[in-house]
């Protein structure tokens, strides 16, 4: 008896019998809010079995649109009132245009909507107008704005050419094996550089609205947006002459930018530039798709156009309207406008929320034993199979020359450059659907194949290139984004980590993966756990690449770790860190996850400092659930009863029920582009991630979930006659006391 005369077995039972209820009460309502995210994602499902959600960004690439139509002489603009009227709801109380919602406002992308926004027509005493200058003369005027701004701007007339970095076309001319060249930029400015080459030497301006058909090279059409108009021409670099104020490498390629300067942009040297010229021409149409896309991005398409125009292409070519109408099937229109997504995620998507629909066992008698029994699941795997890049292109066989193709890319039509990260995810779903099949096709071997040809020296990997990781090369000129540059991520290799240890925990039980296979990833493997091991923050968390950011980096690392834990004290140790770091970030007013994307520029706020969204809330609960075999913990649990409680339903009135299908809302952008300078907002984010932590969930703690067969009394029964036996083992401690913040960092996930 305890001194207040209770007897603490009677206190410890009924303790563990409400948990228990707790959980089971849990259990349920995360089952039906997974079962109407379900719904909705069949809903949301394309007839030839993808999925691809709307990407969203920020107003600039709408912007350029708006530029690029201007360019070709189209007048008026095609959809003008909808473009305006997507660019104008996108301006912020301050007057500003943002980079992603409820972040600071940025000069360069308020500039770039301001301008588009005048040539469609907007006047300038129109409020939004003046807001919107108010706030770019608070932050420099125009002589502020970014290199791409002064690029888009100089084409018509409204910064000097003189004012952006000399960008000679002979670059295209350095062999492969050389320090600097094309192939050493990460793939998305090299596909934008080289047509970009094409336009710095051209120079052409273009007319804009108020001038009729003359260009102005003077053009006076947005003086109200410089604080000293009379002076344009501002220096983009580091001065040489104060040399102390600047680093080595941004002082060398100063240095040669000056000079090419004096020499003329090399342009004297006609019998090089044109062969240069053309080789720039003949890397463009080599890489353009049979659609019409390049690279699968829209910066590479409208520059590609425009360069290729520049070089005596007739707009009626075929060539440039069929890369015309594939800029147009970027663009998307509804209640809020018209605006132009950066590039498309149809195989992305696919993959993920396929991911997100493993099999699980039915919930009734009578029911499929699996979903991936489904037709509708069977013709999305033929539909990702269907988009593996098996022929001859690729960039990434520049430096890899004697590797195989098997990977897989982002959009549509992208056969240059597919990424390490899709093929990872892709061998994540088709595994998850059907493990035995899986391994044993040539899909799954080839892209694991790939995927290891792919692996950079420090043992990660990076998302398109091999070793591109010549950080200096960002002192460039040219380089204002920190972009020119792919070298390897947590978050891409932990993805990778994943899929691999998830083909070996299914190979080791049982399922036929061939021995060549299984010894190349075998051998990557150890080279990605140590790379990871390095990486790991002192707080235990990692940074995110490509999500944002460090609840993004530190789910994808700890997925991937816990397959290589088990006897593992170093892995194991970075997976308890990691966890704890999860767990401390977790917000407390509602247990869900929000960190701000300022992360990026202060490390102060990693992990928080935004409210609570889906995706985030989601990877944070993988990241734990991967952590914790076995056993719940206060902080799943929060965190799962934030996706059940934030859910709302999404209609389904054709099913003749408004409340037959749910979803959850997402304002913010958790996705990154270039970090601190373009963020995206993928639109199924939102769902397909919840979907796989309540997925997760529900699979790693299914047995207190069994209500049908174990009734909620004589599951405490059970607890009390393990706890008689626990307590009578060790009669001064029975291990219950904290039982809801037990939280054993086991080696492997159950969470396949």
């Amino acid at each position: 008896m305890s001194l207040d005369g209770r007897d603490p077995m009677e206190s410890e039972v009924k303790v563990v019998s409400s948990l228990i209820r707790g959980a089971v009460d849990l259990y349920g309502l995360a089952e039906k809010a997974h079962r109407l995210a379900v719904e909705h994602a069949w809903e949301t499902r394309r007839p030839d079995g993808h999925w691809n959600g709307e990407l969203l960004s920020n107003a600039t690439i709408t912007a350029e649109q708006v530029f690029f139509y201007q360019s070709l002489g189209s007048s008026p603009i095609p959809d003008a009132e909808a473009y305006q009227y997507y660019l104008l709801s996108q301006q912020q109380q301050d007057g500003s245009w943002s980079i992603a919602p409820d972040y600071p406002g940025d000069v360069s992308t308020s500039a770039e909507a301001y301008l588009a926004l005048k040539i469609l027509g907007v006047p300038q005493h129109h409020e939004a107008m003046r807001r919107g200058r108010a706030f770019i003369r608070r932050c420099g005027g125009v002589a502020a704005v970014r290199i791409f701004t002064r690029i888009f701007f100089a084409q018509f007339g409204l910064f000097p050419w003189d004012a952006v970095p000399q960008l000679p076309a002979e670059f295209i001319l350095c062999p492969s094996f050389a320090p600097i060249n094309v192939y050493r930029l990460s793939s998305w400015a090299r596909s934008t550089l080289i047509p970009l080459l094409i336009i710095r030497h051209h120079q052409k301006i273009y007319p804009l609205p108020e001038g009729g058909d003359q260009p102005d090279p003077h053009s006076k059409y947005l003086d109200e947006l410089w604080l000293h108009p009379g002076n344009k021409n501002i220096p983009y670099g580091p001065s040489l002459a104060r040399p102390w104020e600047s680093d080595l490498w941004s002082l060398m390629f100063g240095s040669i930018d000056t000079a090419l300067y004096w020499l003329g942009g090399l342009k004297p040297f006609w019998p090089v530039r044109r062969y240069a010229r053309r080789k720039c021409v003949e890397w463009i149409l080599d890489r353009q798709e049979k659609q019409g896309d390049w690279a699968g991005i829209i910066p590479p398409m409208h520059a590609g156009v425009q360069a290729l125009l520049l070089e005596g292409y007739k707009l009626e070519d075929v060539r440039i309207q069929s890369a015309i109408a594939a800029i147009e099937r970027f663009t998307w229109q509804d209640e809020g406008g018209k605006r132009l997504q950066s590039c498309v995620s149809p195989v992305w998507d696919t993959v993920l929320m396929t991911r997100s629909l493993s099999p699980r066992k039915p919930e009734k008698k009578g029911e499929a034993e699996s979903w991936s029994q489904d037709e509708r699941l069977r013709q999305t795997v033929r539909w990702i199979k269907s988009h593996q890049l098996l022929g001859p292109e690729g960039d990434w066989r520049i430096y890899n020359p004697a590797l195989e193709a098997g990977g897989f890319s982002f959009e549509y039509s992208n056969t240059w450059y597919p990424d390490v990260d899709d093929t990872a995810a892709a061998i994540l779903a088709l595994v998850s659907q059907d493990a035995a099949a899986a391994l044993d096709s040539a899909t799954v071997a080839s892209a694991a194949a790939w995927i290891c040809g792919m692996q950079n020296r420090d043992g990660g990997w990076a998302a398109f290139d091999l070793d591109n990781d010549r950080l200096w090369l960002n002192r460039i000129p040219f380089s204002d984004m920190d972009a020119l540059c792919d070298p390897s991520s947590a978050d891409v290799t932990g993805r990778i980590l994943e899929a691999f240890g998830l083909m070996q925990r299914h190979a080791a039980r049982g399922a036929f993966l061939d021995a060549r296979t299984l010894d190349r990833i075998g051998r990557a493997c150890p080279r990605g756990v140590a790379y990871l091991l390095r990486q790991q923050e002192r707080d235990g968390s990692w940074y995110g690449r490509w999500g944002a950011n460090y609840v993004y980096g530190t789910s994808n690392a700890l997925c991937g770790l816990a397959y290589f834990a088990e006897g593992d004290d170093e892995v194991e140790d970075a997976v308890r860190a990691a966890a704890g770091w999860l767990e401390a970030a977790q917000n407390p007013d509602d247990g869900g996850w929000g960190e701000d994307l300022r992360s990026y520029r202060d490390p102060e706020r990693a992990g928080r400092g935004a409210p609570s969204t889906p995706s985030q809330t989601a990877w944070a609960l993988m990241g734990l659930l991967a952590a914790c075999k076995g056993k719940t913990s206060p902080a799943i649990e929060a965190g799962i009863r934030h996706l059940v409680e934030t859910q709302v339903y999404s209609g389904g009135a054709d099913r003749g029920s408004t409340q037959s299908m749910a979803t959850w809302a997402e304002r913010q952008y958790t996705g990154t582009g270039f970090p601190n300078f373009f963020y995206i907002g993928y639109t199924m984010y939102r769902h397909y991630f919840p979907i796989m932590a309540l997925g997760r969930y529900l699979t790693a703690f299914k047995r207190v979930g069994e209500s049908q067969k174990i009734t909620i009394d004589s599951m405490s029964e059970r607890v009390t006659a393990s706890l008689e036996e626990e307590m009578l083992e060790s009669p001064v401690d029975s291990g219950y006391s904290d039982v809801s913040a037990s939280c054993e960092l086991k080696a492997r996930s159950d969470s396949d």
